[in-house]
């Protein structure tokens, strides 16, 4: 399939610039792929559509403050540093981006915190906007991180036209995140409230828990018209013995196995056995799913409404089929539901 044909038309009004009031109140819209019927509900609702012993698999990830603003010795040019990922924590080599990106030159020292308690020093090009750099910072980890906790914002995305709030230290976040290293929260899974989860567990679903640290390649433009040609940004992933033996008891009873978010199905299809169950494995994964694709894992999908041309919508085109997508897609806009990370949701079953 070729990119032009994931393009549609969104007003930038529906692009949601809060969460929803409280988590599990997001609007739900509900697809199911057998008879192409398309329901209209509350996230709450979900759990009328699972049964005892089927399994959620979330993705446990924690996003971490990762937008710093510093500025230019000599200059004093502002400069905002995203951190990608830590190189080596020994050494403080960090993998950036910096914006702007033609002021910043190896060997160029940046300053941050008003009292300029931080010093970095760009020490290599990645990319055009791409640098590795090094923290200059005598404490020990603990400490480094906790200057970083202060210095650093919350990296709401730039579809977000506001500066991060105190809320959002809360709410870009889930309920279940465990392990710190995502520069963008796995978003799908910010619906879930403590007592939602609670409620889906009575009534005996499972939850699985795998780990993937998104990373900016998830939301970096697509840039070839041939998505064969198209190339993701590798990213951190573990699956361990214990989700393992959840997701695949589960496959061999029929149940159904509902992926919380595309980075969690990334997580899961990057690790398939010849017999198409779940494999333990831990590693960087590139896996760009796109149609015509076979799912081993999922069999049912919670994501949120994606932008145009972007890698998250084609996945969910590849698992629900690009025509009731882009139909559901349609319905989307009309109804005004929410679009983008703190948005509305949809359940493909």
């Amino acid at each position: 399939m070729k990119l032009s044909q994931f393009r549609f038309d969104l007003p930038l009004n529906l692009i949601a610039q809060h969460p929803s009031k409280t988590r599990d109140e997001a609007r739900l819209m509900v697809v199911n792929r057998a008879t192409g019927k398309i329901e209209h509900k509350v996230f709450r609702d979900i759990i009328n559509y699972f049964n005892d012993k089927d399994v959620m698999v979330v993705n446990n990830t924690k996003v971490f403050p990762a937008r710093l603003y510093g500025r230019k010795e000599k200059t004093g040019a502002k400069i905002e540093v995203f951190l990608l990922r830590e190189l080596n924590k020994q050494n403080r080599l960090w993998d950036v981006i910096v914006d702007p990106a033609r002021k910043i030159r190896v060997g160029n020292k940046l300053y941050f915190g008003d009292d300029e308690s931080l010093v970095a020093e760009v020490i290599d090009n990645t990319t055009s906007r791409g640098r590795t750099i090094r923290f200059l910072f005598e404490g020990n980890d603990e400490e480094f991180k906790a200057v970083l906790d202060t210095l650093g914002e919350t990296p709401l995305p730039k579809y977000i036209k506001r500066k991060p709030e105190e809320e959002d230290k809360e709410r870009y976040q889930t309920v279940y995140a465990k392990y710190e290293g995502a520069v963008a929260a796995p978003t799908a899974g910010l619906h879930f409230s403590r007592e939602l989860i609670k409620r889906l567990e009575i009534k005996g679903l499972k939850f699985a828990e795998v780990t993937l640290h998104t990373g900016l390649g998830t939301f970096r433009p697509i840039e070839v018209e041939d998505l064969s040609k198209h190339k993701m940004d590798a990213e951190y992933f573990n699956i361990d013995e214990y989700a393992v033996k959840i997701v695949n008891k589960a496959k061999e009873e029929n149940r159904k196995v509902c992926a919380i978010g595309t980075t969690t199905v990334r997580a899961v299809e990057s690790s398939v056995t010849a017999q198409n169950l779940l494999k333990a494995a831990e590693g960087w994964t590139n896996t760009f799913i796109h149609p015509p694709y076979d799912f081993a894992i999922p069999n049912a999908l919670v994501t949120n409404f994606h932008l145009p041309k972007t890698s998250l919508l084609i996945m969910v085109c590849a698992f629900a089929g690009y025509d009731l997508v882009m139909e559901a897609y349609q319905q989307a806009i009309k109804e005004k539901y929410r679009f983008f990370s703190y948005g509305d949701a949809m359940l493909i079953i």
